[in-house]
């Protein structure tokens, strides 16, 4: 079958591999018929070596399709059943499983993070191991299609996450530091749970036109052109937002997240953090602030196909580009380095 491969920071290739198979009682065997790439796949591509990804793992993590095959203890599920699945797996019976920490079970991991002990490769192939398979499935209602629930295994799930851990209550200002794909499902996030203000920041001028346009931002700053502090602080009274839910990931937003919070706030870390960052405990520790980080936790998928279904979440407008396959790469390429206003790209089997 065919599969994107790493081989080593900076070297991806498609390439034919071994197909993928039945290895657990509770595994269940997808086709990929809709995947994306994802900009951690962009982090394990130029610094998978560094984050523990060894060559030869298949990558991808973001993907829907059709079971193909399940193991035998598995109830519920059929061949031909159309499912949506996490990004990340978990056995729901280790000691962090039982503490609802299903993001850092003992037997987990991300798919196409890492391949190591019998753990399966990443969804940019054919099929796919999907190990838990009755955990970490949804079955896709009739009447949707793949592109409607694409994001509900990661991104969307990601963003609703770091709403959540940013503990919004009703009639919150939120500052969202990103208007990349998670940042944007961030602020669907930050919506349902009641926020009433979301001002969302950026340096692309494109993507903070989207967030304005689709109702996600009530306003945007361009941190090239603007100040953010002074605009953050007229809108709020002097005080600072709610809550600062930085998407970014970079030193400059984890240290931006903590000067745009007021005192008694909360700051949610979202971002995918390559580098260290300096944190100013001096100036900080008597604002009295709550801090959340994390890797999400994928437990609302479920939740978030029923509004999706009910039309209260539509996520389409994230996909600008559709690419089958064998392009996957001209694909990289694009997304990468952020060509012709993309924001997401899908991949078709």
């Amino acid at each position: 079958m065919k599969a994107v491969v790493f081989h080593g920071n900076g070297d991806l290739r498609l390439e034919d591999v071994p197909k993928s198979k039945i290895q657990r009682q509770d595994d269940a065997l997808v086709r990929v018929t809709t995947s994306t790439i994802c900009g951690s796949d962009i982090h394990i591509k130029n610094h998978g070596t560094e984050m523990g990804v060894l060559p030869g793992t298949i990558i991808g993590h973001e993907f829907v399709g059709v079971i193909e095959e399940v193991g035998e203890s598995i109830i519920g599920y059929s061949p031909g059943d159309r499912v949506a699945v996490s990004c990340v797996f978990n056995c729901g019976q280790c000691f962090y499983c039982q503490k609802g920490i299903y993001s850092q079970c003992l037997h987990g991991a991300v798919f196409g993070g890492r391949c190591a002990d019998g753990l399966p490769h990443g969804c940019q192939s054919e099929l796919v191991r999907v190990p838990f398979a009755p955990r970490i499935m949804q079955k896709i209602p009739n009447g949707l299609t793949d592109e409607d629930v694409l994001f509900v295994g990661d991104i969307l799930s990601t963003g609703y996450f770091g709403a959540e851990q940013g503990e919004i209550k009703l009639g919150d200002t939120v500052v969202i530091i990103g208007t990349g794909p998670v940042g944007m499902c961030t602020a669907i996030g930050a919506r349902l749970f009641g926020a009433a203000q979301i001002i969302m920041l950026d340096s692309d001028a494109n993507r903070l036109q989207v967030a304005q346009a689709k109702g996600l931002a009530d306003g945007t700053i361009n941190i090239q052109t603007d100040n953010p502090l002074s605009i953050i602080l007229d809108a709020t009274a002097g005080r600072g937002a709610d809550v600062v839910i930085d998407a970014v990931g970079s030193r400059q937003s984890f240290e931006d997240s903590f000067n745009y919070v007021r005192p008694g706030g909360t700051v949610s870390l979202l971002g995918v953090y390559t580098a260290e960052s300096n944190f100013a405990i001096n100036k900080y520790w008597r604002k009295n602030l709550t801090i959340r980080m994390g890797l999400v936790e994928v437990k609302n998928m479920g939740a978030l196909i029923n509004l999706i279904e009910i039309g209260k979440i539509d996520t389409h407008f994230l996909i600008t580009h559709t690419f089958n396959f064998d392009q996957v790469m001209e694909a990289y390429r694009l997304f990468e380095n952020r060509l012709d206003n993309v924001l997401k790209v899908v991949l078709k089997m």
